[in-house]
Formats: C-alpha cells, sequence, structure tokens
C-alpha cells in the first residue's frame, strides 16, 4: 500500500538538542532508498529545516511554515504558497501595532524569505530568534525598516511573548476573517505563549492532503506531540502520538508510541512499512 509518513519535528522526530539523532538520519535513508515516502510537517521556516534534514535523502517536499508552502530541499522552491489576503493583514497589522504585540512578518517572494518585525521593542527570546538566523542564506532580516508597501506575499505572522500577552492578543485576532490565529506553548515552557496568524487556507492538514494527492498515495500516516499538530492527525488515516506528547494529543491518536528521545517515529515507520510492502 502507498503510504505517505508525515511527523512534526519539534518534540516529535527531533531530539532534545534539535536535531535528528544519527540512527533515525541512518534508517530514514535507508527507508527512502527502499521507496518509502517520507516527509516533514513543521512551523520552521527552511532557514532552520534545512540543517536539521542536512543527512537525510529527501525526495518530496517538505510541509514548512505550517503549512503555508511546501519547501523542495533539493532545489530550494516553494510550492503551494498561501498568503494571507491584504484586507486580512492589514487587519492583524494593525491590532498588533494598536497593542504593542512585538511580532514578525514573513513575506515570501522569489525563493526568499523576507522578515520584517512590528509593534514595540523585541524582547530576549525574540533577539535570540534573530541572533540565530541572521546568517541564514533563506532568509533576510528587515529590523527597524518599515513593512512593505505590498503586503500581498506575507504568509505568516510569528512571535514568542509572555503568556498573558500572548493570549489576550489571540483573542483579539482569532475571529478574524481569513485569519487563522494560533496560540499555543512549545519548549519555553508554559509562561512563554506563541502567537502565529496565517491565511486561513494555510494549515498542515491542507498541505499535507495537498501533496499526497499529488503523489496518489492510499494512506497517510503521522506523528505529532503538540496541539497544532491536532488537525494534521485528523486528517492522516493513522494518527499516532510521541510518548511525550500532550495528554490532548494522545487522546486524539490512533496509536501512542515511545517518546522522541528513543528515535520512535522512525522505528514506527520501519516496521509499518515493512509490513506494507512485504
Amino acid at each position: 500500500m502507498k503510504t505517505l509518513y508525515v511527523s512534526d519535528l519539534d518534540g516529535t522526530l527531533m531530539q532534545p538538542d534539535a536535531t535528528i539523532s544519527p540512527q533515525s538520519v541512518e534508517a530514514l535513508n535507508s527507508l527512502i532508498a527502499q521507496g518509502a515516502l517520507f516527509t516533514i510537517a513543521t512551523a520552521r521556516t527552511p532557514a532552520t529545516v534545512a540543517g536539521i534534514l542536512r543527512d537525510v535523502t529527501m525526495t518530496i517536499p517538505a510541509i514548512v511554515m505550517t503549512g503555508a508552502s511546501l519547501w523542495d530541499k533539493n532545489s530550494g522552491h516553494y510550492t503551494r504558497m498561501r498568503f494571507f489576503d491584504r484586507e486580512a493583514v492589514s487587519k492583524v497589522v494593525e491590532i498588533y501595532r494598536a497593542t504593542d504585540t512585538s511580532s514578525f512578518i514573513f513575506t515570501l517572494d522569489h525563493d526568499m524569505v523576507d522578515i520584517y518585525h512590528i509593534g514595540g521593542e523585541l524582547n530576549e527570546l525574540q533577539r535570540e530568534f534573530v541572533a540565530e538566523r541572521i546568517d541564514s542564506p533563506y532568509k533576510t532580516f528587515h529590523i527597524g525598516e518599515p513593512l512593505p508597501d505590498d503586503l500581498s506575499k506575507v504568509v505568516l505572522l510569528y512571535t514568542m511573548l509572555p503568556d498573558a500577552k500572548a493570549a489576550d492578543t489571540y483573542e483579539k485576532t482569532r475571529l478574524l476573517p481569513g485569519i487563522r490565529a494560533q496560540y499555543y506553548h512549545d519548549i519555553f515552557g508554559p509562561e512563554i505563549g506563541i502567537l502565529e496568524a496565517f491565511s486561513d487556507r494555510a494549515t498542515k492538514a491542507l498541505a499535507m492532503r495537498s501533496l499526497a494527492d499529488s503523489l496518489g498515495v492510499e494512506r497517510i500516516v503521522c506523528f505529532g506531540d503538540n496541539i497544532n499538530d491536532l488537525p494534521m492527525m485528523a486528517e492522516a488515516d493513522l494518527a499516532v502520538a510521541v510518548g511525550n506528547a500532550l495528554p490532548q494529543v494522545k487522546e486524539k491518536a490512533d496509536i501512542v508510541i515511545g517518546p522522541n528521545t528513543a528515535d520512535s517515529v522512525v522505528k514506527f515507520i520501519r516496521e509499518d512499512f515493512l509490513m506494507h510492502n512485504a
């Protein structure tokens, strides 16, 4: 049975040190060489995805920026971009500015991500975010520069804020037409809220389904650990939660496997692939 395997990165496929273990890399490459269709679905952009997947012999595009685009590691090309409606993104920007919500705005054009900043001073986490990516060939920062006049190429607003601030801004934006806002906790802990906004046409689930249709697969197996993985897991034929996933994610999963620290995703893929391709 032709199956597409889709894994979240942080907390799922990756180790706590934000790498894929050598054992998982070796096993993935062997499976891909045998014909396994494997990809990742992440909120990350290629600026960090490229390094994480450096040693993985990817043959199909990755789902990046939480489904706002597909990205081909081998060519560097983006496809299936899902941009904000101009009126919708203008309204989000207006609210962020009025509430001093410090946020990054990502635009995508000609295979280059440009990142602007609005809404007050950068906090410590945001400064670290810039410092870790400032030399990336996949994105250019424009901190302190005005937004472009043309907002037709905006794909994402992303920020890390004190939890109460993130929750408050989320409530102000979550019902805006044309917007899909997300608020959740990630690796920074419960005192920090992650706030994202996308076009309502940009989701991991929709991107995964589009990729599956283009590949003509009969079955989708996906892996996740966090709240933002649930729509993708609901779309899959088999939803798998890692052992360290949030309780809400485990509850919705069809299967719960071992934790991300034990190469559990790749072990499951290997067993499943061999069973369906014996």
